[in-house]
């Protein structure tokens, strides 16, 4: 009873971290010593009991102080390192896009004894948690955001920080390790390839193609050549084809389609406006920085599908490397039409598959049609609870629809003849389609929700490789069959769907894309009110 009274007056994640040996004292002086058998160890110190008391809300620094015995790390000679590598990454929070203000450097130097240990270690484990999963919970911000951020083992980065002999390479090291958030950092400390020269005339908006002629060309001809990208020509006011090779390199940087052509779009970026100019531009490269904290959970050098919805792009990555690229059609920008975010386990390759009219279109616009003509839509079957066909004729339409509507495989089949199979709450998958003509199309937010792929068959035999030698017959024996073929994934491949807006090339020169569904600006606003300090 003596024991249980004690434990209730220490907190309990730290008295069990702190088990000790074979017997234990409670007290001295006061208090009687009593000898207990395998228990925990209960006599403390008054400086480790009020550090106790202090992080007894906290559970990443209860379970750090736990471990480390409820000592301090950032007081006296010792601790002198560790204020120090602390004071510098708060210095270079800024290369990932955080303000320094965010962990009050001026408050480190304002305390003494326990209260100094508490800022720092309070500062640290906030630090640490920022670059190893990300500043925001990303759910809160958008409820489209099917994520929660990364890993987020700060009481072991804590400890590896302690133990470290260079605790600044440790603070470092809680950041993505990723070649992308490398690129995008260097962009975001300024890289030449696309600096907006503001100072100089701004160019009038045109339509300028090879051989077109005219007065305002020098002035494109001078901006390119601030930003890097000189365009030497006999003829300074003609649109030759070095300058438009050079407009094409500057639209490559900034993300726009990259056919040499300068139009309304590309003018405007030159102008430095938004959401192409330098302030949209860092704006963009912050939030993918916060955007790739949040993927700290996951290991995105392993092979992996990468669905960037922005981009409109589906790619198969492996070591760290692109091996495949197609084009895709996302979600519209409307309610529950909206692609989310999240990362699953791609499980099955499905050849010649059904499609089920999923509720919410069912509801939304099949259901009204039905209502006025139980013959709408022949294509599709209806199918009763059992899964029996029901004719048009049986169908009870006088209150709810107890039904589901389905297409049988087919060349004309919603879903084409292939789909890409990753369960989750949401229904969102990736598949063919039988209408071609959007993937030509530079905006491509058109779906319902789902990924249409631009070249499904390619994907399929690229992610069926690592499990036949022939993954070309494999498919083709599943399709020669005519029905409905689940070809099971060995091994699952993580598919990671997300979002975006500036993401680097394969040559390191971040590249920009329209916020289609306004997210970015959400969590820009989102970062600007948690990083004030």
């Amino acid at each position: 009873m003596v024991v249980r009274l004690f434990l209730k007056s220490v907190p309990l994640l730290v008295a069990a971290m702190l088990a000790g040996p074979a017997s234990a004292q409670i007290g001295h002086g006061s208090a009687t010593s009593v000898s207990v058998a395998n228990a925990p160890r209960l006599h403390f110190t008054p400086d480790e009991m009020a550090l106790a008391n202090a992080v007894a809300g906290d559970p990443d620094l209860a379970a750090f102080y736990g471990r480390h015995g409820l000592r301090p790390v950032f007081l006296g000679e010792s601790g002198a390192p560790r204020r120090e590598a602390l004071r510098q990454a708060i210095a270079e929070a800024p290369r990932h896009a955080i303000p320094s203000a965010r962990y009050a450097p001026h408050l480190l130097g304002a305390s003494e004894g326990i209260e100094a240990e508490l800022a720092h270690a309070r500062t640290l484990s906030r630090l640490l948690s920022d670059l190893s999963g990300g500043v925001l919970r990303p759910s809160r911000v958008d409820d489209e955001i099917k994520r929660e951020g990364g890993g987020r083992d700060v009481p072991g980065l804590m400890a590896r920080f302690v133990g470290s002999s260079d605790p600044a390479r440790v603070i470092a090291s809680a950041a993505p390790d990723h070649p992308a958030y490398r690129a995008l950092q260097q962009a975001l400390a300024g890289g030449a390839d696309l600096d907006i020269p503001h100072h100089l005339p701004r160019v009038p908006e045109g339509l300028w193609r090879i051989g077109a002629r005219g007065a305002d060309l020098p002035l494109m001809r001078a901006r390119l050549e601030a930003m890097g990208l000189a365009t030497p020509g006999a003829e300074p006011m003609l649109y030759d084809a070095e300058l438009a090779l050079s407009v094409q390199r500057f639209q490559e940087a900034a993300g726009l389609p990259a056919d040499g052509i300068a139009g309304q779009q590309t003018i405007r970026a030159l102008n430095g406006e938004a959401p192409s100019g330098q302030d949209g531009r860092q704006r963009a490269i912050a939030v993918a920085l916060e955007r790739l904290r949040w993927m700290g959970g996951h290991d995105l050098n392993q092979r992996h599908v990468w669905v960037n919805i922005p981009e409109y792009s589906t790619t198969i990555v492996e070591n760290g490397a692109e091996v495949f690229r197609t084009r895709s059609v996302v979600g519209k920008h409307a309610d529950q039409m909206r692609t989310p975010e999240f990362s699953d386990m791609l499980s099955h390759v499905v050849v010649n598959p059904t499609w089920t009219v999923p509720p919410g279109m069912l509801q939304r616009i099949y259901l009204p049609e039905l209502r006025a003509n139980r013959y709408a839509f022949p294509h599709l079957d209806v199918i009763d609870r059992r899964g029996n066909v029901v004719p048009r004729e049986a169908l009870d339409l006088s209150g709810g629809f107890p039904y589901r509507l389905r297409q049988k495989p087919s060349d004309d089949n919603a879903l084409g003849i292939v789909k890409f199979i990753f369960p989750n709450p949401w229904n969102i998958y990736l598949h063919d389609t039988p209408n071609k003509s959007l993937f030509g199309n530079r905006m491509r937010a058109a779906s319902n929700g789902c990924i249409r792929i631009g070249d499904p068959v390619d994907l399929a035999h690229q992610l069926l490789s690592r499990q036949t030698d022939d993954p070309a017959a494999m498919f083709r024996r599943a399709r020669d069959g005519g029905r409905e073929q689940w070809l099971t994934m060995r091994p699952a491949i993580p598919v990671h769907l997300v979002y975006f807006t500036a993401w680097p090339d394969d040559q390191g020169r971040v590249r920009l894309f329209d916020d289609v569904y306004g997210r970015d600006a959400r969590i820009w606003n989102a970062l600007q009110d948690a990083t004030q300090g």
